[in-house]
C-alpha cells in the first residue's frame, strides 16, 4: 500500500499529524496541501509537512489518490462541494470528523457520484493546543480511529481506509454513524458541554474570580477540556445537539437526584448516589486506543 499523492485539506493539527505519520511510514509519495489561509499553507511547507501548497482546495485536490478532509463540522458540506469536480473516481476520501451522520448528509448532498469515495472517519486524537506548528508523526499512535462505512463503498475500500490508519498506529473500530453519534455525545461531546457550563458558572459569580484562585487539582482536572477550541465544539455540539440534548436531560435527572436528597437531608441516599457513581467509576477501564488527551478534539 502507497499512495502517489495525498491531498490534505486543512492544514492542522490533526491533518498536519495524519501527513507526517503517513510521510514518516513511508506511505505517499507527495503530499499537497490547502488551507484558507496563506500564512498556515506556507509554514505547512517549511515544516516539512506538505510538499505544495495550493492556492485552491480544487486544486490540491487534482491527480490525488488520498484526500483527507481535516476541517471543522461546519464547513464539510461547502468542502465536499468544491472537491467533486477534481476527485478522482478511484481516489479514497476521509474525514476527520467528531459527528458522523452530519458529515455524511453533507456528503450525499453535495458528492454526487463521488460519494463512493468518501470513507468516513473519525480518529480520537488530539492535543489541548491547535494548529500545524503543533502537529506530529506519533498523533495516531495507540489511539482509536472510528470509521463508519457507507453501503456505497467497496469492501477494498473499507479495508484500504482500515489499513492506513493501522499503519499510522491506530486501533481501528467500525461503527454506523448514528451508533457513533450516539456514543460519543455521552462520552465526549456531554462531558465538554459540563465542563463549558461549569466554567462559564463560577466566572459569572460575583467572588468567582477569588474562588477559582482557592483552585486546585480537581478543579484542574475536571475543567481542563474547557480550554477546548470555541469554533471546533460549537459545530461539533451544534451539529450532534439531537443527541447532546438527549444526553442533557439523562444528566438533568441524575443531578435532580442529587439536588432532592441535599434539599432532604436525606445523607443516605446522598451516600448511595456517591457510592453507586464511585463503583461504576471504579470498574471501568481505558480500553486499549482509547487514551487521548487532548481539549482540541475528543
Amino acid at each position: 500500500m502507497k499512495f502517489q499523492r495525498l491531498a490534505l485539506i486543512g492544514c492542522g493539527l490533526m491533518g498536519g499529524s495524519f501527513a507526517l505519520a503517513l510521510r514518516q511510514a513511508g506511505l505517499v509519495e507527495h503530499i499537497t496541501g490547502f488551507s484558507a489561509s496563506e500564512k498556515t499553507r506556507q509554514r505547512a511547507v517549511e515544516l516539512g509537512v506538505i510538499d505544495q501548497g495550493c492556492n485552491s482546495l480544487a486544486e490540491a485536490v487534482v491527480g490525488a489518490d488520498l484526500v483527507l478532509l481535516a476541517v471543522p463540522v461546519g464547513a464539510m458540506h461547502s468542502s465536499f462541494s468544491v472537491l467533486r469536480g477534481s476527485l478522482s473516481p478511484t481516489a479514497l476520501l476521509m474525514d476527520v470528523g467528531s459527528t458522523k451522520c452530519d458529515v455524511i448528509a453533507a456528503a450525499k448532498a453535495a458528492l454526487g457520484e463521488r460519494l463512493n469515495c468518501l470513507v468516513p472517519a473519525h480518529p480520537i486524537a488530539g492535543k489541548e493546543v491547535a494548529g500545524i506548528e503543533h502537529a506530529e508523526s506519533t498523533l495516531y499512535q495507540e489511539r482509536r480511529t472510528i470509521l463508519t462505512p457507507l453501503s456505497q463503498n467497496t469492501i477494498r475500500q473499507i479495508q484500504t481506509a482500515s489499513a492506513v490508519w493501522t499503519a499510522i498506529g491506530s486501533h481501528v473500530s467500525h461503527m454506523t454513524p448514528e451508533a457513533h453519534d450516539a456514543t460519543f455525545a455521552a462520552v465526549s461531546h456531554l462531558p465538554h458541554l459540563l465542563a463549558f457550563a461549569a466554567v462559564n458558572a463560577l466566572a459569572a459569580q460575583p467572588k468567582g474570580a477569588a474562588f477559582l484562585e482557592m483552585a486546585g487539582p480537581g478543579f484542574r482536572d475536571f475543567s481542563r477540556i474547557a480550554a477546548s477550541d470555541p469554533a471546533v465544539w460549537r459545530d461539533i455540539l451544534s451539529a450532534n445537539k439531537v443527541e447532546v440534548l438527549s444526553q442533557m436531560a439523562h444528566f438533568r435527572a441524575a443531578l435532580d437526584k442529587f439536588e432532592n436528597t441535599l434539599k432532604q437531608g436525606d445523607t443516605a441516599s446522598l451516600q448511595q448516589l456517591i457510592q453507586h457513581a464511585s463503583e461504576v467509576r471504579s470498574a471501568w477501564t481505558l480500553q486499549a486506543g482509547n487514551a487521548c488527551n487532548t481539549a482540541s478534539e475528543d
